[in-house]
């Protein structure tokens, strides 16, 4: 196993070991497989880090000093058991709208950009990009790099910082990805092969299917045939997983989901808006373990029936979310069930903002001017320019349940008589409501990761639905095992000495 030079010993510094994962496309499953080899090499006894040099991406979170990152990279670190660390995404865009972003470098945001801006910018991004990965790949024993889309987009080839460009950098091999459940995965190898240029072919090493449904011993006339035409290995066919129980990296199986649990007798519906800009969706990952919650994605005014409850998620722009709710008729739906009084209405992040009366953003963080928000309860909010980025902790006012997250938010929140429904470890509140909790809202990303609290949250809507409460922890959100049982099933579907041939370990 290749490793790092002992301490006085003077001689050529030895490259890290690495690999690099890319797509045929966006959503060929880079993330899962990057955090399935982490917790491989981590069970093999090597101390791997992960690394994407951009994301693009909405869901994001806080690491412990303070910085921001893309989501699918913390789930990354801690199947290497590893807090999240900037250096692992240097780079994060958050699109506010078809032609910009918000631009986070190292952890801190620099500045919203258009696309032509970002591009100039460029070349200073890949030098924090550099840094970064070279001070990863000092420390640990190797690297697994996640790629961004696919590297054969000729549009974007010639200002690449996080595909072929990061490969030869990190003098990584690179195997590509390649979901065959849309269909054309070995068009779509050939074709990428065909577009690369020759010292991006010597780069890659291989390919790997992702997504199979059956016998993977009916692929090898295929797979044959891909080595005979690219001279690259098919290194291995990983079959379609089911409730893998990991965070997803972005919106696009969101997006494309429907309801997964029909409601019965026995269930709680929890109905969560879907909007245009929605950030920090996996919000709402540990409410779909309980067996006694269905959630069902709102996209239209009239799939908002009589659920117990009503989330309003975190958004990247709250004001044109604002306007599509007016104009969708979702707004009024909500308005009438919180007139109504039987359902629950949460707020999370961009959502406490839209519960609230008015959004007043004099410095232009995200719109022109005021916003009228649903009224639903007395808030306020001003749009700042500085970002508060935080990791916290704290509890439920009214049963004591921990809860924990984190915040990534502009807006300041003013609250006029509500009572605070949770507070944090010093006491200040972190959530303000009614006081019979029918409506309330928070800042706190993964107010309900915290078991114990969100039972109490859904007991209270059982109770409402004139069930009674379970009074006990079903289900703990927990994505250990899940990356445990990741591993397991594509160590067993992979090349992996091939693979460890090929990294030099």
């Amino acid at each position: 196993m290749t490793g790092k030079g002992k301490p006085g010993v003077t001689g050529p510094k030895k490259q890290t070991p690495a690999l690099m994962f890319q797509g045929t496309a966006s959503n060929a499953g880079k993330s899962i497989l990057t955090a399935a080899l982490c917790r491989i090499l981590l069970q093999d006894g090597l101390r791997p880090a992960p690394f994407k040099a951009q994301n693009m991406s909405l869901n994001s979170c806080v690491t412990k000093d303070g910085g921001e990152i893309g989501r699918a990279q913390a789930v990354q670190a801690q199947a290497c058991r590893l807090d999240p660390d900037v250096r692992m995404n240097p780079v994060l865009l958050k699109p506010h709208s078809d032609i910009g972003a918000q631009v986070i470098v190292r952890g801190k945001v620099v500045r919203h950009m258009t696309v032509g801006q970002y591009i100039a910018f460029k070349s200073e991004a890949f030098e924090a990009v550099r840094q970064c990965y070279d001070s990863l790949a000092d420390e640990f024993d190797a690297v697994i790099l996640e790629g961004a889309g696919s590297p054969a987009e000729i549009n974007l080839k010639h200002h690449d910082i996080v595909n072929m460009a990061m490969a030869r950098h990190a003098m990584s091999p690179v195997l590509i990805a390649g979901d065959i459940d849309r269909g054309g995965v070995y068009a779509a190898f050939v074709g990428t092969m065909e577009i690369l240029d020759p010292w991006e072919r010597d780069l890659t090493a291989g390919f790997v299917i992702n997504r199979f449904r059956g016998d993977s011993g009916l692929l090898t006339p295929a797979n044959d045939y891909i080595l005979r035409k690219t001279g690259r290995p098919v290194l291995g066919v990983v079959p379609y997983l089911q409730n893998l129980g990991l965070p997803e990296e972005d919106s696009v199986s969101f997006k494309q989901r429907g309801d997964r649990v029909s409601k019965n007798d026995s269930t709680v519906e929890i109905a969560v808006i879907d909007l245009p800009h929605i950030s920090n969706f996996t919000d709402f990952d540990a409410l779909e373990i309980e067996d006694d919650v269905r959630v069902s994605i709102i996209r239209k005014a009239g799939d908002l029936k009589n659920p117990e409850a009503v989330i309003l998620p975190g958004s990247k722009n709250v004001a044109g979310d604002l306007a599509y709710l007016e104009s969708s008729g979702i707004a009024d739906g909500v308005r009438n069930l919180a007139n109504q009084g039987r359902t629950r209405i949460i707020g999370i992040c961009g959502g406490f903002q839209m519960i609230g009366e008015r959004i007043f953003d004099p410095c232009g963080v995200e719109s022109a001017g005021p916003t009228r928000a649903l009224g639903l309860i007395p808030l306020q909010t001003t749009m700042e320019p500085e970002k508060t980025l935080a990791r916290t902790s704290g509890f439920h006012v009214r049963s004591g349940q921990p809860v924990y997250g984190y915040e990534i938010h502009h807006g300041r929140t003013e609250a006029r008589n509500l009572c605070p429904i949770m507070k944090n470890n010093d006491g200040m509140p972190l959530a303000f409501g009614a006081e019979d909790e029918r409506i309330w809202g928070t800042y706190l990303h993964g107010v309900f990761d915290a078991d114990s609290f969100r039972r109490h949250f859904i007991d209270a809507l059982r109770m409402d639905r004139g069930l009674a409460p379970v009074g006990e922890i079903r289900a703990c959100y927990d994505i250990e095992a899940a990356l445990d049982r990741l591993a397991d099933t594509v160590r067993s579907h992979l090349d992996m000495n091939a693979i460890y041939r090929i990294m030099g370990i």
